[in-house]
């Protein structure tokens, strides 16, 4: 049965790297389906892996194994790790990559054992890709290693209601600059007052709704309210950055 490999790191691309994990995996499983979600995590980011694999991962089919390299810590005590939750396998550092996928879902997670002959600088390649082509050939992850229960977790995202107001962060930063905030959508309503420092915004649409230039809130694709500038920057012009806070307009019977 062919299976799907996901591939999240921040090797880039104008080095070998990616293409060396790539033929660690094909070597153990040819019949794999690569599929690259980004390489372009900013270096050592794990909060913005997090923040990828868990939008990304669930729109894969049950059955896809991903891997999530995102590593500062490699060579030293920091365990690795290969998990299961909802019908996929992960394997990745412990180091809080997987905090997304696991917070709230049951899930299994092995320790998994280093070999003697890995590089201690590139266990994506000696150490995860080989593992991820072990579970997409249908290995048991109990054949891995040792079921462990305290895999490490980054804090949610701030999310918390006050009075009328949800009270949430700038979550992400995406490639345009936009922000993407930790407040639901769902959460948020019609013509919500958003105000992200001092800058008050009102839920609209979509970007068109506002000139070129000017900044917008509204309901972005994932669900969760976004901020942009139509044809600019929101980081930029806002001045506005992960962890910031952001509050908006609660809904009627919304909860936090």
């Amino acid at each position: 049965m062919t299976v799907i490999v996901t591939l999240l790191t921040d090797f880039g691309s104008s080095d070998g790297y990616v293409a060396e994990v790539k033929g660690s995996i094909l070597r153990l499983a040819p019949d794999a389906v690569l599929v690259d979600v980004s390489h372009d995590v900013t270096p050592g980011d794990v909060a913005g892996a997090a923040y990828v694999l868990g939008r990304t991962w669930t729109a894969f089919p049950e059955g896809t194994v991903h891997v999530a390299v995102v590593d500062p810590g490699v060579g030293t005590g920091r365990r690795a790790l290969a998990a299961e939750a909802g019908g996929h396998g992960f394997v990745a550092p412990d180091n809080g990559v997987l905090s997304r996928v696991l917070e709230g879902r049951k899930a299994r997670v092995i320790a998994l054992a280093v070999p003697a002959d890995a590089s201690p600088v590139f266990h994506g390649r000696d150490v995860f890709a080989p593992v991820a082509a072990r579970l997409a050939r249908g290995e048991s992850l109990d054949s891995l290693g040792t079921e462990i229960g305290d895999p490490v977790s980054l804090p949610a995202p701030r999310l918390e209601r006050r009075g009328g107001d949800l009270v949430g962060e700038v979550e992400h930063v995406d490639r345009f600059g936009t922000l993407v905030t930790s407040l639901p959508g769902r959460g948020v309503a019609d013509g919500a007052v958003v105000r992200v420092g001092a800058h008050v915004l009102v839920l609209r649409r979509t970007f068109g709704d506002v000139p070129p230039g000017d900044a917008v809130a509204f309901v972005g694709s994932g669900g969760a309210v976004e901020i942009a500038v139509r044809e600019g920057r929101a980081d930029a012009a806002l001045g506005a950055a992960r962890g910031v806070e952001v509050r908006a307009t609660a809904r009627s019977g919304g909860t936090a």
